[in-house]
């Protein structure tokens, strides 16, 4: 939705300036942005869009830098393209790496190139305040999602978008067919919200969070968030502890990223049996080359003591792998 709007947004300023350029000129000319590490959903929207879209290379910590995204942004410039959008990503999916806004949003902004930040799981961790530094740059962002239903206790699915100018996005969608017209349209008291969206109508998700709210309180929700953390940060400490295990990032909220320390094969075998002994489930992931286990706390129920059982089951069948090697 971002970028659909986001690409409206230039091709109207463009040809404001430049009336004799059409649509499809400006559009084969139009090139997004994101980070290597960004979830394919985002690489999905530059499908839809018809639009080419670049990837910009993260640091070692797995999170992209001004200067990484400047250099592209100059490089495509020179070649006669139209940078327009980048989506930064606050808790990428392999790891929960965080791209530093604080740099990206200024560029961004003196560029007119809109930022759209996706902070689907990371997003709810928000309000904690000890986690809000992480949202700093935020008022750079043109626009912002975040998904409830990942770590907040909404069912699925419940997904937020925020735009910082509603008629960025009203004006990419909204047609007024005679059969659609109604009284109170231009009233200011009612929002369409057919111009906010692809379809022309919408399910009453707000409704499943306003009873989450209400029964939880935001005390009830911070303290489910913090102790998600808290186990994700006991997991960490039992795989540091163990020699032959290694951390593959850094652990900021519930999602701990480790492996056996040697070879890709190693790791994905050890995988394959922990996921068909069916006690727990793991997905991976490549970090820098690597193939990566990834240890989620995301269920409502989880205590230390299932934390511990994961972590004994892991370790009993990493011994019978490594037993089995030769020597």
């Amino acid at each position: 939705m971002a970028l659909l709007a986001a690409r409206s947004k230039i091709i109207k300023l463009i040809q404001a300036e430049h009336p004799d350029q059409s649509e499809a000129d400006i559009t084969s000319k139009l090139v997004a942005y994101s980070s290597d590490q960004a979830h394919s959903s985002v690489e999905r929207a530059g499908l839809i869009g018809g639009v080419r879209m670049k990837k910009i290379l993260s640091d070692n910590k797995f999170s992209v830098h001004g200067d990484a995204l400047r250099r592209v942004i100059e490089e495509d410039r020179a070649t006669g393209l139209i940078p327009f959008f980048f989506c930064a990503t606050l808790g990428t999916t392999p790891s929960c790496a965080f791209d530093c806004i604080t740099e990206l949003g200024p560029i961004c902004n003196a560029e007119k190139i809109w930022m759209h930040i996706d902070a689907a799981y990371a997003g709810s961790a928000f309000i904690c305040p000890e986690f809000r530094p992480l949202l700093n740059g935020v008022e750079f962002a043109d626009s912002f999602n975040f998904n409830p239903h990942k770590w907040l206790l909404v069912n699925f699915d419940c997904s937020t978008l925020w735009v910082k100018k509603r008629s960025d996005l009203i004006g990419a969608f909204k047609m007024e067919p005679l059969y659609l017209k109604h009284d109170h349209q231009e009233s200011g008291l009612v929002t369409d919200y057919r111009h906010w969206q692809i379809p022309l109508g919408r399910r009453f998700r707000s409704l499943k969070l306003w009873f989450v709210f209400r029964m939880y309180g935001l005390k009830g929700l911070q303290a489910y968030i913090r102790k998600h953390v808290g186990l994700a940060k006991e997991f960490e400490s039992l795989v540091r502890a163990d020699q032959r295990f290694e951390i593959s990032a850094d652990v900021v909220l519930g999602l701990v990223c480790f492996r056996l320390k040697g070879s890709n094969e190693l790791n994905e075998t050890l995988l394959k049996r922990i996921n068909s002994a069916r006690k727990i489930h793991l997905v991976p992931c490549q970090l820098a080359g690597k193939f990566v286990l990834r240890f989620a706390v995301c269920a409502r129920t989880t205590e230390s003591r299932h934390v511990q059982e994961a972590w004994c089951h892991i370790c009993h069948l990493a011994s019978e792998l490594l037993q089995e090697l030769p020597h």
